[in-house]
C-alpha cells in the first residue's frame, strides 16, 4: 500500500513528465510545417529574382542559380520603348489617390455606422461587405459601357482606374475602421463636448488619433491593392502614357514584336515588388497591431 505522503510526492513527478513527452517531435513537425509554408510563399519571388539576373543570351535557362550573373535585364527595363518610369508615376498617382479617397470616405462611413443609431444599420453593413464578394471580372463590361463617350467619357483617364479601385477598397476600409470605432467608449466624445468641442471637433481631435492604428493599417492595405491592380488598368486604358506599371509590364516586347522578354519582365517585377516588401517589413508590427486591435470589442 502507498501512504498519502507517497501519493503526494509521486503525483507531481508523473505530472511533470507529461509536457516533455512528445514535445520535441511536435516542435519538429511544427518547424517543418513552417519551413514548407515559407518555401511555398518565397519560391515564386526567388524564381523571379533568379530569372531577372540571368544573361539574356542564355535563353530559357532553368537552373536554380544563373550560370552567369547579368544586370542586362534591369537595364532593358528602362528602355524608352517600355515607358517604365512613366508607368511607375501613373501607378503612384492612382494608388495614392485611391488610398486617400478610400480612407477618407471609409472613415466617415465607418464612424457614422458605429456611432449613429438608425434602423437597418446591420443590413447596411451587410450590403457594404457583400459588395466585395463580386468578382471584379463581372463588373468590367458594365464599367466599360458606363465609361464610354456616350455616358461619362472616362476611357483613357485616371478616374477610370481610380473610381473602381476606391469602390473595391471601401468595403474593407469600412469593416476594419468600424471595428475600431465600436471599441472606443462613447464617453470620450461626451467628455469632449462637455469641454466645448463640437461633434466634428471631438471626432477629429479625440477619436481619430485613437483610431490611428486602424486608419494606418487600412491605408497600407488599400495602397498595396491599388498598386497591384491589373484588370481595370489594362481594360480602361490603352494609351501607353497612361498605363500603370502592372499594365505596362504586360506590354514589354523583345527584339521582335512576338518575342517575350521573360528576363526583362521578371526584372520589372522585382523593381515593382521590392518597395512593397520593404514597406510591409518596416510597418509589419503596426499592421498586425492594427488588425488585432480592430478585432477586439
Amino acid at each position: 500500500m502507498t501512504t498519502p505522503s507517497q501519493a503526494i510526492t509521486t503525483a507531481p513527478a508523473a505530472k511533470s513528465r507529461r509536457p516533455g513527452s512528445g514535445g520535441i517531435g511536435g516542435k519538429i513537425i511544427i518547424g517543418i510545417g513552417i519551413a514548407l509554408i515559407v518555401v511555398y510563399c518565397l519560391a515564386p519571388f526567388y524564381w523571379m529574382l533568379v530569372t531577372s539576373l540571368r544573361d539574356p543570351a542564355r535563353g530559357l535557362e532553368t537552373t536554380l542559380w544563373p550560370s552567369k550573373l547579368s544586370l542586362d535585364n534591369y537595364v532593358a527595363v528602362f528602355d524608352p520603348r517600355n515607358n517604365f518610369l512613366r508607368a511607375v508615376l501613373n501607378s503612384l498617382i492612382v494608388s495614392v489617390t485611391t488610398t486617400v479617397l478610400a480612407v477618407l470616405i471609409g472613415t466617415a462611413a465607418a464612424y457614422a455606422i458605429a456611432r449613429l443609431k438608425f434602423k437597418g444599420k446591420t443590413v447596411m453593413m451587410f450590403l457594404i461587405v457583400s459588395t466585395s464578394m463580386f468578382p471584379i471580372i463581372t463588373l468590367v463590361v458594365p464599367l466599360l459601357q458606363l465609361f464610354q463617350p456616350d455616358y461619362l467619357d472616362w476611357i483613357n483617364t485616371y478616374q477610370a482606374m481610380i473610381v473602381p479601385s476606391v469602390s473595391f477598397a471601401l468595403p474593407l476600409a469600412v469593416w476594419n475602421l468600424n471595428a475600431f470605432f465600436r471599441q472606443l467608449p462613447r464617453e470620450l466624445e461626451q467628455a469632449a463636448m462637455v469641454d466645448g468641442c463640437t461633434p466634428i471637433q471631438a471626432f477629429i481631435k479625440i477619436i481619430l488619433p485613437l483610431a490611428a492604428p486602424g486608419v494606418f493599417t487600412t491605408a497600407i492595405i488599400t495602397f498595396i491593392a491599388a498598386w497591384n491592380e491589373f484588370l481595370i488598368a489594362v481594360t480602361m486604358v490603352n494609351r501607353p502614357e497612361l498605363r500603370t506599371v502592372t499594365a505596362a509590364i504586360g506590354t514589354f516586347t523583345g527584339d521582335s514584336r512576338f518575342q517575350t522578354p521573360y528576363g526583362t519582365i521578371m526584372a520589372a517585377g522585382v523593381l515593382v515588388t521590392v518597395p512593397l516588401v520593404i514597406m510591409v517589413l518596416i510597418f509589419q508590427r503596426r499592421i498586425v497591431q492594427g488588425l488585432a486591435a480592430g478585432s477586439l470589442k
